[in-house]
């Protein structure tokens, strides 16, 4: 049981996340933001692959983590995949049936009657990751983090290639005179060749990861999966809620609004456009995730893994607190990926970010009711979280936008976190450092306060304010090493 591996491994992950990421948000986002700055249109892209991370949820019902559980177990992993596997293959092809079938009902709900395409492609998007979602799984849990990282990897690069073709090269080919590419470009869809990239990249990922099914052989076991389903249920609980606390406020903009539903949309793609320039604290946190998932569940039966666990904590604050610093002082730079319309939303990007370091230590400390299977208490705490989203975004979208929604979700973190820390603290006590890890949030969070104040006496100078934060930034790690540079060396030796 090595802290040390379980860093390795999020550092592979994490380049996995960080170029993916780097592909999708410092490519793709610049060009998207761009390329529709009609009001609206890229509030449209935004509020629909939000009601994607919901439709996921239901698609895999949590199975993913269900076979963490059941397939650490090393004599049971073929029989966790082959079951697990099986029940993803014929839900959703009950689901996908289902959606597509009412596709006409949904888009009409959800005021897009005249773009009944979308909730179609939608749904063969969802159901094709759906059915990465346990190979993937595998990869993590038998310490395959490198092909795991090249076929994410894979799966963003096609998209984005895609997109290209469909929205900048069909154009140009058409214009110099290669008629034929009229038969599948029509300029009035361009927000659909968006979903359609998407698509098709996910049936190519979807093929990509066929070797993992071919290598077992598929059997189903009933008596095994109402085990395993009955493990999953609450998660699912934990999974819709997730979806809420991360992207509820995009939907809930365009419909709570003061505006049209055309400026709310406007609105909520300056939002959702905003909210990707808290994407390395996102990285860190999902690279985390990825890694540590399947890691405790390895070694929860270890001596000494409760300390551990601890230790992680604070070394997940410790990273996290200098990301978020990392980003605000270097705000100016980091603001430029976005299309300059879009820019109008950077006051949320501080809120956002620690609600995501928040986000990253409830996943550190939701870890007592994954091992000892009380995972109703996932779903009692999350749900929590979800109301506390929806209520203020309810209560305060029309008197304060984004800016509600930005601390909806701070709210809503910092609720889960206290939450799980304190029934975890009856059930599976774990020994965190809760005081050395709030220093650190509070240490990083002074020196930005330090660097605002510091940014007002020199006025627009870009190289100045820069400078200033560079030697702010050096100057906040040389506290973080005074205060846990020993403990640092203690846990990666």
């Amino acid at each position: 049981m090595s802290i040390r591996k379980l860093a390795g491994e999020t550092v592979i992950y994490g380049v996995s996340s960080i170029l993916s990421r780097i592909l999708n948000y410092i490519i793709l986002t610049p060009y998207l933001t761009r390329v529709f700055i009609e009001d609206g249109e890229y509030g449209i892209i935004s509020e629909l692959f939000a009601y994607a991370g919901l439709l996921m949820v239901l698609f895999t019902y949590r199975m993913e983590t269900a076979f963490f559980r059941f397939g650490s177990r090393d004599t049971d992993i073929e029989k966790a995949f082959s079951t697990a596997s099986i029940s993803l293959l014929i839900s959703t092809f009950i689901f996908s049936f289902f959606f597509i079938g009412n596709s006409e009902s949904l888009a009409n709900l959800l005021n897009y009657q005249n773009n009944i395409e979308y909730v179609q492609i939608l749904v063969l998007i969802i159901a094709f990751d759906a059915l990465m979602a346990i190979p993937f799984a595998r990869l993590r849990l038998e310490n395959r983090p490198i092909k795991f990282a090249i076929l994410k990897i894979a799966h963003i690069f096609i998209n984005i290639v895609l997109i290209f073709f469909f929205l900048e090269f069909c154009p140009i080919w058409i214009e110099k005179g290669f008629n034929q590419f009229e038969k599948i470009y029509n300029p009035d869809n361009r927000i659909q060749y968006v979903f359609i990239a998407n698509l098709l990249a996910s049936g190519i990922g979807l093929l990509l990861l066929i070797p993992e099914y071919l290598k077992v052989k598929l059997l189903f076991d009933f008596s095994y999966w109402k085990q395993m389903f009955r493990y999953a249920t609450p998660l699912i609980i934990v999974g819709f809620a997730a979806i809420i606390n991360q992207v509820g406020a995009i939907p809930l903009l365009s419909y709570l609004g003061i505006e049209s539903i055309e400026e709310n949309r406007n609105q909520t793609g300056i939002y959702g456009a905003t909210i990707k320039l808290a994407v390395l604290m996102n990285l860190f946190t999902q690279a985390f995730n990825y890694a540590a998932e399947p890691f405790f569940f390895r070694h929860s039966k270890e001596k000494g893994s409760r300390e551990m666990y601890g230790q992680v904590g604070l070394l997940f604050t410790l990273v996290g607190s200098i990301v978020f610093l990392g980003i605000m002082l270097y705000i100016d730079v980091i603001q430029l990926f976005l299309g300059e319309k879009f820019r109008s939303g950077l006051e949320v990007v501080p809120i956002l970010l620690i609600a995501n370091l928040l986000l990253g230590i409830y996943y550190n400390f939701s870890i007592w009711f994954k091992l000892t299977d009380k995972t109703i208490w996932g779903a009692y705490i999350s749900t929590g979280g979800a109301v506390i989203t929806i209520l203020v975004n309810v209560a305060l979208i029309q008197r304060f936008g984004y800016i509600a929604s930005a601390w909806a979700t701070f709210s809503c973190y910092a609720f889960m976190v206290v939450a799980c820390y304190i029934t975890g603290k009856r059930f599976y006590p774990i020994p965190y450092p809760i005081g050395r890890m709030i220093t650190l949030i509070a240490v990083a969070v002074g020196f930005y306060f330090i660097s605002t104040i510091v940014r007002g006496w020199l006025g627009e100078s870009l190289v100045a304010i820069l400078g200033v934060n560079t030697i702010l930034f050096l100057a906040f790690m040389g506290v973080v090493y005074l205060l846990e540079g020993k403990a640092v060396r203690a846990a990666i030796q």
